[in-house]
């Protein structure tokens, strides 16, 4: 590549970055920060949720998923409280019974964003190929 070329092609990259949607992770993402705070809720659900608990000596829930993320509709008092973000999610992973046998499990979460920072709380299941109320 010349470097007449090399200079048009990093050109059209910087004039690319200026247009379009907002890239993921970016300050004008509403999402940026969901991977850290679903990463923690895995992280808890392998350490306290009863179907790792129950994992026989030298095995653990392992196979994590997130099934599926949908938004979810922000209301008024949700934006008098200043969320900006509003999602359910469903993770799948495999853990065991209360005797150690392998099966499979699951859990749905629903995280808000509000003034900038991630929480969660338990929701109702949802059908974790649409994520639509169950």
């Amino acid at each position: 590549m010349t470097k007449t070329s090399a200079g048009l092609m990093l050109g059209l990259l910087l004039l690319g970055g200026c247009s379009g949607p907002p890239k993921a992770g970016g300050s004008g993402d509403p999402y940026a920060g969901l991977d850290s705070a679903i990463l923690s809720w895995k992280t808890e659900i392998a350490t306290a949720d009863a179907s790792c608990r129950a994992a026989p000596t030298g095995a653990k829930c392992d196979q994590f998923e997130v099934s599926c993320k949908a938004q979810r509709t922000i209301t008024p008092d949700d934006q008098a409280k200043g969320v900006s973000a509003k999602l359910v999610a469903d993770m799948s992973w495999s853990g065991f019974d209360d005797k150690g046998a392998p099966r499979p499990a699951s859990a749905a979460a629903l995280f808000t964003k509000a003034n900038g920072a991630w929480t969660r709380s338990v929701t109702k299941p949802v059908n974790p190929e649409t994520c639509a109320d169950l």
